[in-house]
């Protein structure tokens, strides 16, 4: 099993910036891919961004290229999601999720294990 801690959402302006992290213990492994998913109200569950724990390979949503950065640092098994230039379309609880392979993938179906989320709250 692998636990997944996430952190550091908040409220903030548009234009703002927040950094995520997302905390892992447990059964961890080099091999895993470790993703970014939010949702928000009454809408369903969508892929934010990936990254490969073994090489950091990385792979971003086309709605946050450019103002998202996903990154990892295996000395404290926590992935961090960068987040610039927000936006109120970007206001969502966001959850950190692992599967056990190293090919990044974006279906939620493909990922096992999943952090109870925090909110991000983006204001006009």
């Amino acid at each position: 099993q692998v636990q997944l801690v996430e952190s550091g959402g908040g409220l903030v302006q548009a234009g703002g910036s927040l950094r995520l992290s997302c905390a892992a213990s447990g059964r961890t492994s080099s091999s895993y891919t470790v993703g970014w998913f939010r949702q928000a109200p009454v809408k369903e569950r969508e892929f934010v961004a990936a990254i490969s724990w073994r090489g950091g390979s990385t792979y971003c949503a086309d709605s946050v290229k450019g103002r998202f950065t996903i990154s990892r640092d295996n000395a404290k098994n926590t992935v961090y999601l960068q987040m610039n230039s927000l936006k109120p379309e970007d206001t969502a609880v966001y959850y950190c999720a692992a599967r056990e392979s190293p090919t990044l993938r974006v279906g939620v179906q493909e990922y096992s294990y999943w952090g109870q989320g925090t909110q991000v709250t983006v204001s006009s």
